[in-house]
């Protein structure tokens, strides 16, 4: 892992500069939620939370994969679609 040292304004808080950061990193697709919130000092619940209050999603579905979520949803007793078409796990 590589450490940044950045020097802030004093009006700036260091904590409001990491969550910003990692929220930054995270919409890029540059880290995990997980590792995101981690880097910033918060649970992945309340990270999700904070990233919502920006409008920043959690989740990134296309909109073909969130039908095709809804339709699992619906039908419980469907089999899954072929692993070509989930995607990597």
């Amino acid at each position: 892992m590589n450490t940044l040292t950045v020097d802030l304004p004093f009006d700036v808080d260091p904590d409001d500069a990491r969550l910003l950061l990692t929220m930054k990193l995270f919409e890029e697709g540059k880290v995990s939620l997980g590792k995101a919130a981690e880097m910033a000092g918060y649970t992945r619940r309340t990270y999700m939370e904070l990233l919502g209050r920006r409008g920043i999603p959690v989740f990134n579905y296309s909109p073909e994969e969130l039908d095709r979520e809804l339709e699992a949803l619906a039908n419980p007793s469907a089999s899954p679609p072929p692993a070509e078409e989930r995607g990597p796990t």
